[in-house]
């Protein structure tokens, strides 16, 4: 049975045959309902084929520099090989897939992007206008159409939906939306949530957008850097040389494997120096131990009991001098 969404029914027809004229009330009854018939798209047929699910809707040609980009950023960076082939194929067979819009609420001149990022920006580089539909989506049905357009199309990384989730929140959206706009359960909102918020944004950045890591490697670099020391070494390895010469693709795992190998080796402990000699011939036995942190005296005679006590007696006055002669009188 095919999944409910929230926006299920956005530019859905009516299936009666309508003259022109019942088509313009439809129009005009569309504009009245607004955000609330807005909230019943099925997203996933959205991403999958959006000139299907357009259909019926009025496709305009706008000024790619009268768009601005959506407030919620779900992408990191951008993707020049995607984009070349993008680039190609508009020159080739025109811009087949319209993007989707919304009127900005602050200047009427413009409008806000709610999917369709890349094909405005190639629209910009081959200065032409871009095929574009106008739909009057408030802030939540926004989220949810460009959450959901992107996570049916699988391009977006875990550290992407992660960063966007942590956006949407500190923006006040709730976490019913979120959940709705990237298709997960609560579980995987609390691990994304706490990826986000546990590495360090410098080391986020320097990360991008991280292709092909899944959840499993970012929950391991979370852990990692929960520890203070491997924070801030993660700090400094971002930093160097060696890391600004990786393609960013290589980058994670080159951090990752740093961050383990650091300080995962024990110091070697150095041997107990032994010391043992005779006194008075051989009277009485001397052993010593010193490994550095402790000095172990082992004495061996037949009155051994009553020389032991002799020197304890006698350590206050021995330690007095040792530090007034330092290393001088231990020969």
């Amino acid at each position: 049975m095919a999944r409910k969404h929230l926006l299920a029914n956005i530019g859905v027809q009516p299936t009666k045959p309508t003259d022109p004229i019942q088509k313009g009330d439809s129009r005009v009854e569309y504009a009245r309902r607004g955000a609330s018939r807005s909230m019943m798209q099925s997203l996933d047929d959205l991403a999958e084929n959006s000139m299907r699910v357009l259909e019926g809707d009025v496709v305009v040609s706008l000024d790619p520099e009268t768009l601005d980009p959506s407030p919620y950023q779900d992408r990191i960076g951008e993707d020049p090989v995607k984009d070349q082939e993008l680039l190609e194929a508009i020159k080739e067979a025109g811009q087949h897939q319209p993007v989707l819009v919304r009127p900005n609420p602050s200047n009427s001149a413009r409008h806000i992007i709610v999917f369709g990022h890349r094909r405005v920006r190639i629209a910009k580089r081959l200065g032409q206008k871009v095929r574009a539909v106008i739909r009057p989506l408030e802030e939540i049905a926004h989220v949810i159409a460009q959450g959901q357009e992107n996570s049916a199309r699988h391009d977006l990384s875990f550290i992407e939906k992660s960063l966007y989730a942590r956006r949407l929140q500190e923006s006040g959206i709730d976490k019913g939306t979120i959940k709705s706009a990237l298709t997960v359960d609560d579980t995987l909102l609390s691990r994304m949530l706490s990826v986000a918020e546990a590495i360090p944004g410098p080391v986020l950045d320097s990360l991008g957008a991280a292709k092909g890591v899944g959840r499993d490697r970012w929950e391991d670099l979370k852990k990692i850097v929960q520890v203070p020391a491997k924070s801030a070494r993660a700090l400094e390895l971002i930093q160097s040389d060696a890391f600004a010469q990786l393609e960013e693709g290589d980058r994670f795992g080159f951090l990752i494997e740093r961050l383990k190998a650091s300080g995962t080796k024990n110091p070697k402990k150095q041997p107990s120096a032994e010391k043992a000699w005779s006194l008075s011939g051989d009277a009485v036995k001397v052993s010593t131990k010193d490994s550095g942190k402790a000095f172990t005296l082992a004495v061996k005679s037949k009155d051994a009991s009553q020389f032991g006590a002799y020197l304890s007696k006698r350590l206050e006055r021995l330690y007095l001098e040792f530090q007034e002669n330092g290393e001088e009188g231990s020969d």
